[in-house]
Parts: structure tokens; C-alpha cells; sequence
């Protein structure tokens, strides 16, 4: 029997504004699907039942009497277990952080979250310090996708995608430093979208550096911008931290842009790509140059920077680890710690190296970016494959960069880069479109987004609930 289709967080607020629902009744509702579902997916390292119940009564009583404390007041929603939450541990999905210590802060995510009145349902599963592009911890184990349970969801921030995928909760905030919000969105068929470098606060600062952000997911376009108004407000710890930006998102989300120019590149001009994959983007893409966006089939021009971004990313995850205790060595996971490994190959000029190469590709696309207003992609060039393995069985590849060639230049470059359904394949998994923009036009992206979902809606149901 098919479920009901989901509302959006848009849609709740709504309700919650007429009366017709309250955030009482959303909070039960998504808690019994996390209880329902989340057994066989695993999105979820930590759930708070009577902490999200005693914020959605504060939040009904807040509605009732006219004076909700934000745009999204009331909503369900989750985050992923990299972020500090106070009262709660943030153990990252590794086994050698000490749960039994004080947790008396939270980050800027969590903070304006709470600030803004969202009801934090409880935290996602992350691959260990959010390291691949798959999740799967030594903590929380496998967590799978809600399309076909035996496939991966993608990472890192899978768990954030799965919940919203299934209803189990509205709205998430995943990190992001080598695709983590974008490629688990596409595969779990929602929106997730990485902004300019610097629009999300971040505290403490990532051993990553300049490669991490964070970022909104959800159903819809409109949510995602919602949220991004939440997130997007200033925090004084976090020094790299931008300006605020005039006006607001959700109502940039609804701009024109027909008649703006858009590059579309298949392959980036080094990619293989699954044929069915690039047949469905490329379908979507043709959409939206009958819709009036002016596009352009070329390719940016740059080659891959695989290199460079190894480079940053092993030295990031050796700095971190070598904070851990001794005899981390042996209980993290096997692939982190080649990593951790790799990252001690490399000297300081490496590294220099590497920033300078980033720094150069974000020229670069600065200047393809006068030419052409965004850049439209497929979001990862494969399909959903099975889970327990960090790249595709039989696949050739070594690292998960090598199968997520199109998201990891827009974190070298810190451009603003979104992904939304743009279909199903034929055994029935989700594909995604990314649309990535100039450094700073986080408000372009996310309106030819919406001009995505006008033209080619996808589905509101959510994946089917396994037969019992």
C-alpha cells in the first residue's frame, strides 16, 4: 500500500500557523517513523523522544499564542554527529572519544537551530570523522539506503539523508567537504546544498580547513532556503565566518532566471559516467533551456584535482587523529587510518602546494563563471551500490574520490553547489543534478534549483515502508 506523501517543512508551518496541525502532532508523527524505520537504516546514532516532545509543546504553546520564534518554529528535524550539541555526545561515529564527559555546548548549527525553534529530534550517523563518502562506523555500524536497503546511501552525511528521505524528521544539516551533503542527497533522491564557504558558521574549526562546510537538506528547494536562512546568521567564534547577506533566501529562491547563461558539462571533460545517468540528467538539462535559461553544452577546463585535494585531506585527517588517544591506531576504522598514514607522508610544502592548487582552480572558475552563470553536472556518475564497501565491488577504484569526481573541486574552489532529483533510473534509485555558481551566488543556485523543481517535479512520496 503506498504512503501518504510527505509533508514539506514549508507545508507544516502552515498548518501549524492555521491550526490545522500542530508540532506536537508532527514530533509523534516523525518519531514513530524513526521507530518504525530506522531498525533497518540506521540514520540515527541518538534519538531524544522526551527532549523533542517538551520543545514541540513549547513550540505549540508558542503558536497558539501568535508568537512563533522563527520561519521554521516547530519543525522536526535532526543533525548530523559532527556538530557540538550540548547535553548530548558528539562522537563523530568513532569508538575512541569518551562519551562520559561534560557536552556543555553547541555549535553555531545547533545553536540557531535551537535559537529559531526548530525541534532537534536527535543526531545522524557519519562515517568516522566523516572521512568517505559512504556510512558505515565502527560506532552505529551500516546505515542503508531507504530506496533499496542493500545499497549505500552515500556519506557522509547518510544519515541526515536517509531521515529526511523517510520523513523520519523534515529537515537536516549535514557537513560537507568533499561532496557529504551532495552525493547522500542524490542518492537518497532530496535537495542538499553545499554554500559559499563561510555562509555556515563552523566551531571548532575543522582540521579540513578550508575544504569543510556545512549545509542544509531537505525535500524541497524552498526548505533548503528556509533553513539556509537559519543557519546563514553570523557566530562570533567562527573568524572565516561571512557577512551577513541582504535580504533573505526564501524569498531570493523565487528570482527569475530565465535568460541567465548556464554551462553544461557531462563529464567535466574526464569523468565516465553511467550511460543511464547521463541520458537523465541530460533530459532535465534540455528542460531548462525550454524553460529560457540560456544553456551551453562546454566544459570548465580544468583537470581533475584528485591530487590536490588527497593532499588536504589526508594531512586534515592526520592532524585530527593524532589528537586521539593511544592505541586509537587499532580501533578506527581500517580505511581512516591508511588515511592517517598517508597524511604523515606529506611535508609542509605539500600542503602549501596543494592550497595553492585550490586557490588556482578557484581562479580559474572564477573567470569560466563570467562566461557562464552556473554550472550544471550530474552529481556522482554512478548509481547506489552495496553496502560495506567504501567504492563500488568490481569497480576499479581505489578511493571514494575517484567514484565522486564531481563534487570534490566545488570544496577545493568553496563555490556554492546544490543537488536535486533529477530522476529515477530504472531499477528504481535516485539520480541527481548539481548546479554549482559563483563564490557568493548561493542565492542564484538555489533559484535555478527551483526552477528545476517547477519544471521537472519529482515524487512526495517517500520511499515505500518495508512489508513487515
Amino acid at each position: 500500500m503506498p504512503t501518504p506523501p510527505l509533508l514539506t517543512a514549508s507545508e507544516l508551518v502552515a498548518a501549524f500557523s492555521s491550526g490545522e496541525l500542530s508540532p506536537v502532532e508532527a514530533t509523534r508523527t516523525a518519531l514513530a517513523t524513526i521507530a518504525e524505520r530506522d531498525v533497518e537504516h540506521g540514520a540515527f546514532t541518538l534519538v531524544d523522544p522526551e527532549s523533542a516532545l517538551e520543545q514541540a509543546r513549547a513550540s505549540e504553546e508558542r503558536w497558539r499564542e501568535g508568537n512563533p520564534i522563527g520561519w521554521l518554529d516547530g519543525v522536526p528535524a535532526s543533525l548530523k554527529d559532527m556538530f557540538l550539541t550540548e547535553g548530548w555526545p558528539t562522537l563523530r561515529g568513532s569508538l575512541c572519544l569518551e562519551r562520559d564527559q561534560p557536552w556543555r555546548e553547541d555549535s553555531p548549527v545547533t545553536a540557531r537551530m535551537r535559537e529559531h525553534g526548530l525541534v532537534l529530534l536527535g543526531k545522524t550517523t557519519t562515517p568516522e570523522l566523516a572521512w568517505k563518502a559512504v556510512t558505515d562506523s565502527p560506532l552505529d555500524g551500516i546505515t542503508r539506503n531507504p530506496w533499496n536497503p542493500a545499497l549505500t546511501p552515500g556519506g557522509s552525511s547518510g544519515g541526515s539523508a536517509v531521515a529526511v528521505a523517510t520523513g523520519m524528521g523534515d529537515l537536516s544539516v549535514g557537513t560537507d567537504g568533499g561532496g557529504s551533503v551532495r552525493i547522500p542527497a542524490s542518492f537518497c533522491g532530496i535537495v542538499g546544498f553545499k554554500p559559499t564557504g563561510g555562509r555556515i558558521p563552523l566551531y571548532p574549526a575543522s582540521p579540513f580547513g578550508a575544504l569543510s562546510h556545512a549545509g542544509p537538506m531537505a525535500r524541497s528547494v524552498d526548505d533548503v532556503a528556509l533553513l539556509l536562512d537559519v543557519l546563514a546568521i553570523t557566530d562570533p567564534r567562527d573568524p572565516a565566518a561571512l557577512p551577513p547577506v541582504p535580504g533573505t533566501f526564501r524569498e531570493a529562491v523565487r528570482r527569475d532566471v530565465r535568460g541567465l547563461r548556464a554551462a553544461y558539462s557531462p563529464t567535466l571533460g574526464y569523468v565516465d559516467v553511467d550511460p543511464e545517468i547521463a541520458r537523465l540528467v541530460a533530459s532535465v538539462v534540455a528542460l531548462l533551456d525550454e524553460a529560457g535559461l540560456t544553456v551551453e553544452e562546454t566544459d570548465p577546463g580544468f583537470g581533475d584535482p584528485a591530487e590536490a585535494f588527497g593532499v588536504l585531506w589526508s594531512t586534515g585527517a592526520a592532524k585530527w587523529l593524532d589528537s586521539f588517544p593511544d592505541g586509537a591506531a587499532d580501533r578506527v576504522d581500517p580505511g581512516l587510518r591508511a588515511v592517517w598514514e598517508q597524511g604523515h607522508t606529506y611535508s609542509a610544502g605539500d600542503y602549501l602546494d596543494a592550497s595553492a592548487a585550490g586557490a588556482n582552480l578557484g581562479i580559474h572558475m572564477g573567470q569560466f563563471h563570467t562566461r557562464h552563470d552556473v554550472l550544471l553536472t550530474p552529481t556522482v556518475p554512478i548509481p547506489p551500490f552495496e553496502v560495506g564497501h567504501d567504492v563500488p565491488p568490481d569497480g576499479g577504484y581505489e578511493n571514494w574520490p575517484q567514484w565522486t569526481p564531481f563534487s570534490y573541486p566545488f570544496n577545493l574552489t568553496r563555490q556554492p553547489a546544490i543537488t536535486v532529483p533529477a530522476g529515477f533510473t530504472s531499477t528504481g534509485l535516485p539520480v541527481g543534478l548539481q548546479i554549482v555558481g559563483p563564490r557568493h551566488s548561493d542565492d542564484l543556485v538555489l533559484a535555478v534549483a527551483r526552477l528545476v523543481e517547477e519544471i521537472n517535479p519529482w515524487p512526495t512520496d517517500r520511499p515505500a515502508t518495508p512489508a513487515s
